[in-house]
């Protein structure tokens, strides 16, 4: 038997808007649109892994920070400085929770539609 090629495709957030956060983040990490519905925004290059947006009837946000309706699952976005990084994506959009566990390393904000996710200067 042969074993099967398998292919991360994208990672996909559930959302009020598709159109509103592929926009959010197309603006923020320079991702085009590969792939829009009513329902689903892709955002990617071809042949590499890319972003997908899903609209969820009656969607819920995250809260962070609560154990009890934890963030499941946030990006990491690496940046060369944080205040600058911040001050952008604030301007496209995204909300600054008032808990930062650490805002000297990294900074956790929303986008528009709740997920958490964070700026980072620690790079790979």
């Amino acid at each position: 038997m042969n074993t099967p090629e398998i292919r991360l495709l994208s990672v996909d957030f559930d959302c009020p808007d598709p159109a509103e956060l592929a926009r959010f983040y197309g603006d923020a990490l320079g991702l085009p649109v590969l792939y829009r519905s009513d329902d689903f925004v892709l955002l990617g290059r071809e042949g590499a892994p890319g972003l997908g947006f899903v609209r969820q009837e009656g969607y819920r946000p995250p809260v962070w920070p609560d154990p009890h309706h934890s963030k499941q699952a946030h990006l990491e976005l690496d940046v060369d400085d944080l205040d600058a990084a911040q001050e952008r994506m604030l301007a496209l959009g995204a909300v600054l929770p008032a808990f930062q566990p650490r805002p000297d390393a990294w900074r956790v904000l929303l986008d528009p539609a709740g997920h958490p996710f964070c700026l980072s200067t620690h790079g790979i």
